[in-house]
């Protein structure tokens, strides 16, 4: 950019190439992943989102394999069942609420393409899972404002 002498007004330290971080470096790996299975109690799902102060997490079947997804506005549902069909929350399970519908990226992604994906669709976090399909970890808006702020501080 120049200014109206025909200068340039930018200077070199305000040049910087960015390099877009892999997802790898801001995601939650699959060891450190609150997950659940099809036969956990709702109630106890609810009480861990509750402890963990977490929105959701992966739904595993007995191999380990990613099979959808409960969050909280899933678990909202508990409340019509018990209100409107007097059903029990003991005998309601994952199974019963979670869904299928969840967004799957790249192990080999970057931040920008996760933003991307946040942006192009309603997903609040993404599976991210490796060329077999299988779970590795999981990454939401918040790691990737954490991303951005990481770049901001090294400026």
């Amino acid at each position: 950019m120049k200014n109206y002498q025909q200068k340039s007004v930018e200077s070199k330290s305000m040049q910087r190439d960015f390099k877009p971080s892999p997802v790898t470096k801001y995601m939650t790996s699959r060891e450190a992943l609150i997950t659940f299975h099809r036969d956990t109690p709702i109630s106890e799902v609810v009480e861990i989102l509750l402890e963990k102060k977490i929105a959701g997490a992966p739904v595993l079947d007995t191999e380990g394999a990613l099979v959808g997804l409960i969050d909280d506005k899933d678990c909202l549902k508990v409340l019509f069942d018990i209100a409107y069909h007097n059903q029990p929350i003991q005998s309601s399970t994952v199974s019963d609420y979670m869904t299928s519908v969840m967004k799957t990226i790249s192990i080999d992604a970057n931040i920008v393409e996760v933003a991307d994906t946040f942006l192009h669709t309603k997903f609040k976090r993404l599976l991210v899972v490796d060329k077999n399909g299988s779970l590795q970890g999981q990454i939401s808006r918040q790691d990737i404002l954490q991303a951005i702020r990481d770049f901001n501080d090294n400026l």
